[in-house]
């Protein structure tokens, strides 16, 4: 049996991640044209490219149809409910940084904090007669963010795209988004909210427990980490 790597299928984590693999002597390549998902392992025996987008590859990892996969612990964390058990770390990668995190228009003068944005929710809530709506893509890491930090009054509005876009909009009042640098926040006229960091998240190796592990594939995962210095996450099953 092969084992089965998932790789972004483009864009910058892609590249990222052919970078790294090349500097513990795996080489990844795609092949054909760019609208084609095919692409060849070499520098270690056993190893199968599947490409897909980096919001698949947590369910791919989950239904164990991939037994390695590349994408952002943001989207790990998000998609699946168990995923320490069901997608063990093998390594932190060093690229993709990115913070997800609460921000608020700039003109919110008085929400410095989440004590502050939880009164500034009661307060809308009862003038308005609906609860405060904050816009995202991660509804499960914000919501359970925010009622454990005692923000009740509130509601998830889904946005996939130029998310920092809704509150000029007037789709929502407040976003919770993944930042790097802050300049989108700050072209919009956003600013994160004091203690409002989520999670802090990069690109990371993930492996599929509930894969078919076979003494091939199980040698495989072994030597790849060997060559980048970790432990096995599966070494003791």
């Amino acid at each position: 049996m092969m084992l089965k790597l998932g790789l972004p299928s483009k864009g910058r984590l892609q590249k990222d991640a052919i970078d790294w693999f090349d500097r513990i002597g795996v080489t990844v390549a795609r092949t054909g044209s760019d609208r084609e998902y095919a692409g060849e392992v070499t520098g270690i025996d056993g190893v199968e490219l599947v490409l897909l987008s980096a919001s698949e590859i947590p369910r791919e990892l989950a239904a164990g149809r991939i037994h390695l996969g590349v994408t952002g612990e943001d989207l790990i964390r998000e998609k699946l409910a168990d995923w320490a058990k069901v997608t063990p770390v093998v390594a932190q990668m060093g690229f993709g940084f990115a913070d997800l995190i609460i921000a608020v228009p700039e003109g919110w003068a008085d929400v410095r904090d989440l004590h502050d944005l939880d009164d500034a929710a009661a307060q809308f809530r009862a003038r308005h007669g609906h609860r405060m709506r904050v816009a995202t893509k991660y509804h499960n890491l914000v919501r359970g963010f925010l009622s454990t930090q005692g923000v009740a009054d509130f509601e998830i509005v889904d946005s996939q795209g130029a998310t920092e876009g809704t509150v000029k909009n007037q789709t929502a009042e407040l976003i919770a988004d993944i930042t790097s640098s802050g300049a989108t926040l700050e072209a919009n006229a956003l600013r994160v909210l004091d203690g409002a960091s989520i999670l802090k998240s990069q690109a990371t190796l993930f492996a599929g427990r509930n894969a078919p592990w076979d003494a091939r594939t199980r040698g495989v995962l072994a030597e790849l980490c060997t060559r980048i210095g970790v432990d096995d996450p599966l070494a003791k099953e």
